[in-house]
């Protein structure tokens, strides 16, 4: 272990919030020395001994040097071992794995440097699951906490073997004692089903359509043009409507929007549809734009949508139009300088919309009118929507220049900004006084807007393109770590997590007739779930 364990003052390492940590344990050089990686190898064989044959994995990227070290110690002791390694993320091209290597009947072990907070291994478990296979056991240079602390490796049967825990490097302070949230307690979720569309497109990691609900169906679109209408009890189709055409790979990215009988939605072939709910054949569809990812934004109250437009144009890429929610019929838009990726944002009772731009300039209308009202700029894109808060007339977002701003509603005039350490593509949520908003520097924060401070913080393990959703006293959001989240509004204290084997990206839906969520993925998927009423039972 000599030179693993590093000392501020001897080595300063910088935490996720900018402070400097008093140790750490860096095994990432160690593990590509030759005789160090041997030394390991021959440790791990020396713990397992008693569970051969079995085959040998781990998450990248110190895994990956551990499972070729097994793979060569097993051959040097005369058998021959089957390795592999798991992703943090799918590839996004080629063949788009999630796992490198095959897997064989034997038995799983997976290797580590750390055990920690144990939310790594519950990715590649949640993988190896996915793929049909059982996780044996899980071995580890060094283990941080008690055993006890790993409910969800415990509750599976995976037997847990560390060479080393803290408590035989004092200047550490031993084993530590207080449980992280992430595992506090079984994630009390069953999947009632699962429905994954074809030919999901890996390439675009931006948030794509999230799912709607009615009363029966969950509506969204597809990498592959289809957009879906499943029933939200079995989880089959109701009907789907096809669209043909797209651009570089993208064809429906908008979230779809519901009024009375209709289902509304943009594609990247340039329309927007509005189908008929029970069926799915089309009522209208408007054609004058080149290419739409943005959503839809229903005002019941002005018998509009709002949806921003991108064209193939020099100087006018993009732009925004109100349309008759019954006849698709146009009543006013605007074009701008660049593209608008941007879902609008309305307010009925300030009788205001605005929507972002590449350009990273926030344009503000009439509603009724579209007279256009200000605009303001920001330091780059504005890809995301916008939350109102009426009370203290703001609008708020996030921009790509890594600030979230709250601007005066009548004028378009900052009123405070908040800095983050990466840009921003979460949409915010208000409620009561609070802003919500999930972040690319991996993220989820909570800011007093009276305040205007942070009250709390929440990482995950990935960036976050999600937006929040509020049930109750409990805030959802996505990550890209594959895991959804249920934090304590009032603390940022995690109560229970989902853990998917691929990227979140969008906001989950919730029915609350049947307490059901609707979690969407990367892959197209949709997860049906539902909490269960005794999690140990």
């Amino acid at each position: 272990m000599e030179g693993a364990f590093v000392r501020e003052q001897d080595r300063p390492d910088l935490s996720q919030v900018g402070a400097f940590r008093n140790w750490i344990f860096d095994f990432r050089p160690l593990l590509l020395n030759s005789q160090t990686l041997d030394d390991m190898c021959t440790l791990f064989f020396d713990f397992l001994s008693g569970e051969t044959p079995f085959q040998v994995g781990g998450l990248e990227t110190a895994a990956i040097a551990l499972v070729a070290g097994m793979l060569s110690k097993g051959r040097e002791r005369g058998f021959d071992m089957n390795g592999f390694y798991v992703r943090k993320s799918r590839r996004k091209d080629g063949f788009q794995n999630n796992i490198e290597g095959n897997l064989t009947d034997e038995n799983i072990v997976l290797v580590d440097d750390i055990l920690n907070s144990g939310k790594s291994f519950m990715r590649q478990i949640a993988v190896l699951e996915e793929a049909g296979r059982s996780v044996y056991a899980v071995c580890v240079l060094l283990r941080y906490r008690d055993l006890s602390f790993y409910e969800e490796l415990n509750k599976r049967g995976i037997k847990i073997f560390s060479i080393f825990t803290l408590e035989e490097f004092p200047l550490t302070g031993g084993l530590i004692a207080t449980q992280l949230d992430a595992t506090k307690k079984s994630a009390p979720f069953a999947t009632d089903w699962k429905f994954a569309s074809e030919k999901p497109n890996y390439m675009h990691v931006v948030p794509k359509s999230a799912p709607v609900l009615d009363d029966k169906l969950v509506y969204f679109g597809a990498d592959n043009g289809v957009f879906w209408a499943i029933r939200q009890d079995t989880g089959e189709v109701a009907w789907k409507y096809v669209t043909f055409f797209g651009s570089g790979g993208k064809r429906i990215f908008s979230s779809p929007a519901i009024w009375n009988d209709l289902v509304y939605f943009g594609s990247y072939d340039g329309n927007v549809y509005a189908l008929e709910r029970a069926t799915g054949k089309a009522r209208w569809i408007f054609r004058e734009a080149d290419w739409i990812g943005s959503s839809p934004k229903v005002a019941e109250d002005l018998g509009v949508l709002f949806i921003g437009l991108e064209f193939g144009l020099w100087k006018k890429q993009g732009g925004i139009a109100a349309l008759d929610l019954k006849t698709g019929k146009k009543k006013w838009s605007h074009t701008v300088e660049t593209y608008v990726h941007s879902t609008p944002g309305y307010d009925s009772k300030l009788n205001i919309v605005v929507h972002g731009s590449t350009e990273g300039v926030v344009y503000a209308y009439n509603a009724r009118t579209g007279k256009p009202l200000w605009k303001a700029e920001t330091g780059a894109a504005v890809r995301a929507s916008f939350a109102f808060d009426v009370k203290r007339k703001l609008v708020c977002f996030g921009s790509e220049d890594r600030f979230l701003h709250a601007l005066d509603t009548a004028t378009g005039k900052e009123v405070f900004s908040f800095e983050t350490f990466e840009p921003i593509y979460s949409s915010p949520l208000i409620q009561e006084g609070v802003l919500y908003i999930g972040l690319l520097d991996k993220r989820v924060i909570a800011i007093d807007l009276d305040a205007r401070r942070m009250l709390w913080e929440f990482w995950t393990m990935s960036r976050i393109f999600a937006d929040p959703v509020i049930v109750g006293e409990h805030l959802y959001i996505g990550s890209n770590d594959g895991r959804l989240y249920e934090l304590d509004t009032k603390t940022g204290k995690q109560t229970d997590f989902v853990q998917t084997t691929e990227r979140i990206v969008n906001r989950i839906a919730y029915n609350p007739k049947s307490n059901a969520i609707f979690l969407p993925t990367h892959a197209n998927e949709i997860y049906k779930l539902r909490r269960l009423e005794n999690p140990t039972g």
